[in-house]
């Protein structure tokens, strides 16, 4: 028998079509923002671009748009972007925000230092209470051309905390316009995509609305993932989980954490889909250990482990 919160996912359908829209970048506080810039220099080769007020700072791959905002403070996800390619997608979606009653505002323009062409972008608030940016094309020459073994070839997905998925669901499916590639047979649990990558975003129930689960690096392939774990090692650098493949998008992964306890994962191999050639249904995946890790294990500690929730 499905449940209600099954169904609410269920029914969720993309209002626009939004095959260019990738992640763009994330803005976390850091309870010291000098020893998090050196983390992240030392395991992802992100460098410091500028400084933000406050005594924040701005990383990203050099050249092009950044990646990272860290500003002092305790622990939280300060906001999230997303990069949307197509042409009318920022208007778009400008309407049908307002359309569902949402306040939108113009986004700082300093965001966009490293736009393509015109600046444009707008700022929301989603239903956790996080800023949310989305923004036009911007210069990201920083990646795809990376050494595997020693930075990500780009920043790949997403995945928020909260304590009610089907309304965060809703928001960015019914409103914004991804679309749904998998979700937990109870709800608790569900995988969005906005273009040919398994999933942009995700959604997880913990219990913590406005919280970052984990965000993502793409590697280039299973070859890479040796080299990381073993230069992990020896920067003195944990592997807290994996390495593993997922059930919803068939990705290898690892796991570790930086200073702050932001859980970051590294990622390859990510199941593509092909809205324009295929209609796919919403597959369910059973609320197990296995299927969040097909080769089995346990999860990671910050997961509960009962067959109920993961």
């Amino acid at each position: 028998m499905t449940t209600p919160t099954r169904n609410r996912l269920q029914e969720g359908r993309a209002v626009g079509t939004l095959r260019r829209t990738a992640v763009s970048h994330l803005g976390f506080t850091v309870p010291c923002v000098a020893a998090t810039a050196d983390f992240y220099g030392r395991t992802v080769g992100l460098t410091v671009q500028e400084e933000l007020a406050g005594g924040g700072l701005r990383l990203g791959w050099g050249l092009g748009h950044h990646v990272l905002d860290l500003t002092e403070g305790p622990k939280a996800l300060s906001h999230y972007g997303f990069e949307v390619r197509d042409a009318d997608g920022i208007a778009g979606i400008t309407a049908r925000l307002k359309d569902a009653g949402h306040d939108v505002t113009d986004l700082d323009p300093s965001v966009l230092d490293h736009a393509v062409g015109a600046p444009s972008g707008i700022s929301v608030t989603d239903p956790d209470g996080t800023t949310v940016h989305f923004h036009g094309p911007v210069a990201r020459q920083g990646e795809n051309a990376a050494d595997p073994g020693r930075r990500p070839i780009k920043f790949q997905h997403t995945t928020l905390g909260t304590d009610n998925v089907a309304q965060m669901v809703s928001f960015f499916v019914d409103t914004v316009g991804f679309r749904i590639s998998d979700q937990l047979e109870d709800g608790k649990f569900a995988w969005l995509r906005s273009d040919r990558d398994h999933h942009t975003l995700a959604v997880v129930e913990n219990g913590v609305p406005g919280d970052l689960d984990h965000y993502s690096y793409d590697l280039a392939e299973w070859e890479d993932f040796k080299s990381w774990c073993d230069r992990l090692t020896e920067i003195g650098v944990d592997v807290v989980w994996g390495p593993g493949r997922h059930g919803p998008g068939n990705n290898l992964f690892v796991f570790f954490d930086d200073p702050a306890g932001n859980h970051i994962e590294l990622s390859a191999e990510m199941e593509k889909f092909h809205d324009d050639r295929a209609t796919y249904v919403t597959r369910q995946w059973r609320p197990v250990p296995a299927s969040v890790n097909l080769w089995g294990g346990q999860l990671a500690s910050w997961r509960k482990t009962s067959e109920s929730e993961i």
